[in-house]
């Protein structure tokens, strides 16, 4: 695990284990030169501890990435609480671990993520004030998906020349809390939808409200189609799934999309325009952050209508330098970060 921290240059990683809830809890911080470090809280099963670490980990350093390149005086942090499926009583259990944030000392603010809700933050918040996503503070889901709804119009004109989206084919994988506003948005500019989710109820409303086009889930990456857009959670994008993808772009929710940097090269290589995850899916923690910091709606707008301009920034120095986004997005975050 500490070569994986070296690697990453992750600054610190915390375990919580309270017997008396089944807490069993990962922090981990990567970055704080910007800024305390601030980051969503997984609640997710985990095939061991050693997952839930590395899980952490890249979540965090991709969170600090994010936070940098969004402008945002913040570094990069992810809670990770490993998932049992016979929990007692889950209020207390996310108590407990606001009383673990709070150890941290204002280190680590946390966010909603996968598997959390507002109503979780509200119990973290019985134990620590270093917490957003509350209740009063709001569900940022809408805010990720408007940022990602722009930043896929702005990939769509760098690929295929139009702002457009009517007629596009888009591909949205993952139809959870951001995935199916996209989709809501996508379908109001009247593009056409092809959609999968693990969940069947989420695909047949999709269907039903939005005139979407089911596919398998396993089989969307490789549907003809303009746009893929990942939105569920962990790594789609591989060396495999890469050579099976029939598009002109992918540009979509998803966090950590990317195995490794390799695929970005290979996507480049099949002339795949990749949208870096960390800037087209900002949106989110730019409402967590700048509510937490008291901004008002109109502020956090702004904010969040700037993320095309920097996608559109990252997409001209790949063409400039003959490299791919994502490797232009990292080199940019780590020169904020690091320099």
């Amino acid at each position: 695990m500490f070569a994986l921290m070296q690697s990453t240059r992750t600054q610190s990683l915390h375990l919580f284990n309270d017997p008396q809830t089944g807490l069993k809890a990962v922090v981990a911080i990567h970055n704080e030169r910007l800024g305390p470090a601030m980051g969503g809280c997984r609640y997710l099963p985990y095939a061991d501890d050693e997952s839930a670490m590395t899980d952490a980990i890249a979540l965090a350093q991709g969170m600090s990435y994010k936070a940098a390149l969004a402008g945002l005086a913040l570094g990069g942090g992810k809670a990770v609480v490993m998932r049992n499926p016979h929990v007692e009583n889950r209020a207390a259990l996310f108590q407990a671990l606001g009383r673990f944030i709070d150890t941290l000392q204002g280190r680590f603010v946390v966010a909603v993520d996968s598997g959390t809700s507002t109503l979780d933050m509200d119990c973290i918040a019985q134990g620590t004030p270093h917490v957003t996503s509350t209740t009063a503070c709001g569900d940022p889901s809408p805010h990720a998906a408007l940022g990602v709804f722009a930043g896929l119009r702005a990939t769509s004109y760098a690929r295929l020349g139009s702002y457009n989206l009517e007629g596009l084919r888009v591909a949205v994988q993952g139809l959870g809390n951001v995935g199916y506003a996209l989709a809501e948005q996508l379908h109001a500019a009247g593009a056409e939808l092809l959609v999968s989710d693990l969940d069947p109820g989420r695909v047949r409303l999709a269907v039903e409200q939005l005139d979407a086009h089911p596919v398998a889930h396993d089989a969307l990456a490789s549907t003809p189609c303009d746009i893929f857009a990942p939105c569920a959670v962990g790594p789609v994008l591989n060396g495999h799934s890469v050579m099976q993808l029939r598009c002109a772009a992918v540009a979509g929710a998803a966090n950590n999309q990317l195995t490794n940097l390799q695929v970005a090269d290979q996507l480049e290589a099949r002339g795949i325009l990749y949208a870096p995850d960390y800037v087209i899916n900002a949106g989110g923690l730019i409402h967590v952050a700048l509510t937490h910091a008291g901004e008002n709606s109109a502020a956090i707008a702004a904010h969040i209508a700037r993320i095309p301009a920097r996608l559109t920034e990252v997409f001209g120095h790949a063409q400039a330098e003959k490299r791919s986004p994502a490797r232009v997005a990292q080199t940019l975050a780590e020169r904020l970060l690091y320099t």
